[in-house]
């Protein structure tokens, strides 16, 4: 398998692809394009026909959009768990992921995924009534379907990966969370794929200019 991805210190949808195929324990071939670069234009529609990444490249099957390439995984490698079993939070699981894909567009807008760096800066009412939510779904799941385990159902699942750039986001704007989302977000922290990422993103030297 090959896995199409862009600058780790900067794109959270690579992030989430990378995350979750990390967790399967399969062996792939990471190929790195840095964003808005001629490289990048010359390279990545041989990957993805959306232009964009991530991209999955399985034999003759491209996937492309980070939660369609977790969905894949999780029927490729069913070992994996990359979803709960139980229904309710399998349901629950896959209506927050695709919260998360589709949502949160003020967080995003004025927090962007920028882990080499440490930024003050007033949380305006839009970006904060995200954070409110995101942590309101992260306690509920802890609470119902995590509880005594350190991700939001209990083993890492495609949610953990929907909501880790989140997690760096966080980190990165100094977000205040309650001590149950702290210890979610300290479980990401703590996984040995995502130290590898963080040092990979620091060791990177391209600056994109938002």
């Amino acid at each position: 398998m090959i896995l199409v991805i862009g600058n780790k210190n900067y794109s959270s949808w690579s992030l989430r692809a990378w995350l979750a195929l990390k967790q399967t324990g399969e062996d792939f071939q990471e190929v790195r394009l840095p964003l808005h670069t001629p490289e990048f234009e010359k390279e990545i529609i041989k990957y993805s026909p959306s232009g964009k990444v991530p991209c999955l490249v399985d034999g003759d099957i491209h996937v492309w959009e980070s939660l369609a390439i977790c969905e894949y995984l999780a029927e490729r490698f069913p070992k994996a768990n990359l979803w709960p079993k139980d229904p309710k939070a399998r349901a629950f699981a896959r209506s927050i992921s695709n919260e998360m894909h589709a949502g949160f567009m003020a967080l995003r807008k004025n927090c962007l995924m920028n882990i080499r760096e440490r930024i003050k800066k007033e949380i305006p009412a839009d970006v904060q009534t995200d954070i409110d939510r995101i942590t309101s779904i992260w306690r509920e799941a802890r609470e119902q379907f995590g509880k005594g385990a350190p991700f939001l159902f209990g083993h890492f699942t495609v949610a953990d990966a929907m909501y880790t750039p989140v997690v760096m986001r966080f980190v990165t704007y100094g977000v205040k969370a309650d001590l149950v989302s702290e210890g979610f977000m300290d479980a990401i922290l703590s996984l040995p794929a995502m130290k590898e990422w963080v040092s990979a993103a620091e060791k990177e030297v391209e600056v994109l200019a938002h």
